[in-house]
């Protein structure tokens, strides 16, 4: 008796929605991914050989920081644009108001005049009555 053999069907996966997951994956991946980018300005603070120390003071206080290119910083929050007007919504945003808050500038030894001339405006502008100016202690030997 002679069987007849059935003609083999080819198997074929298809993998067009294999890919359609696969992307659909790859999309959610990188729109829910967070990137953190640590953003701390770099300041060479400059030398004075009549400072004094300041007393550590408890509380809430204000630093400005000014990098060496001009770009500002309150509390380590580096702000989007180095102007005036930007510069005075974050001392009002880090302060709530609160005028009598020690304000500290902390510039770069290379930093623009203009720049520190800005924080300070800025800091005037709002009533800051304690403002302090940060520098390093000049190694000695140094004029």
């Amino acid at each position: 008796m002679k069987f007849r053999r059935k003609p083999r069907e080819t198997v074929d996966i298809n993998l067009a929605s294999l890919i359609d997951v696969v992307f659909i994956l790859l999309l959610f991946f990188v729109v829910t991914t967070t990137f953190t980018r640590e953003t701390q300005l770099r300041v060479e603070l400059p030398e004075a050989a009549s400072a004094t120390a300041a007393e550590p003071e408890q509380g809430k206080r204000l630093d400005v920081t000014i990098s060496a290119e001009g770009v500002y910083s309150v509390n380590d929050h580096l702000l989007p644009k180095s102007d005036l007007a930007t510069l005075t919504e974050a001392l009002q945003r880090e302060s709530g108001g609160d005028t009598t808050l020690p304000l500290s500038i902390s510039a770069d030894g290379k930093t623009p005049h203009q720049a520190v001339v800005t924080a300070m405006d800025a800091a005037g502008k709002l009533g800051f009555s304690q403002l302090r100016m940060t520098t390093v202690e000049a190694a000695q030997g140094t004029p």
